[in-house]
């Protein structure tokens, strides 16, 4: 089973950019295809990104599309979320999750790992 941490959230104005983080340790990081969810009050869990394993492919939420990139570093075990062009509605708690194999999910329920989340907060 692999470990996350993720860091990098905080607060910025509308129109900022932050870069999350999402660290992974324990078995083969490679392996794993990786995610991105959020979740703000009051609210269920959303997708946000997928990677597949090799960073060949990736999925965006209409939402995100064309202000996040996701990227991954297979030798660092590492997979970041870049942010930009923030808007308030973008604040949740951001969460990485790591699928065992090679394809991605928009499904929550499909990841086998979970980071603890970090909070991004964004101010109009």
């Amino acid at each position: 089973q692999v470990q996350l941490v993720e860091s990098g959230g905080g607060l910025v104005q509308a129109g900022g950019s932050l870069r999350l983080s999402c660290a992974a340790s324990g078995r083969a990081f490679s392996s794993y295809a990786m995610g991105w969810f959020r979740q703000a009050p009051g609210k269920e869990r959303e997708f946000v990104v997928a990677i597949s394993w090799s960073g060949g492919s990736r999925f965006y939420a209409d939402s995100v599309k064309g202000r996040f990139t996701i990227s991954r570093d297979n030798v660092k075990n590492t997979v970041y979320l870049q942010m930009n062009s923030l808007k308030p509605e973008d604040t949740a708690v951001y969460y990485c999750a790591a699928l065992y194999g090679s394809r991605w999910s928009t499904n929550s329920y499909e990841y086998d790992a979970w980071g603890q989340g970090t909070q991004v907060t964004v101010s109009s």
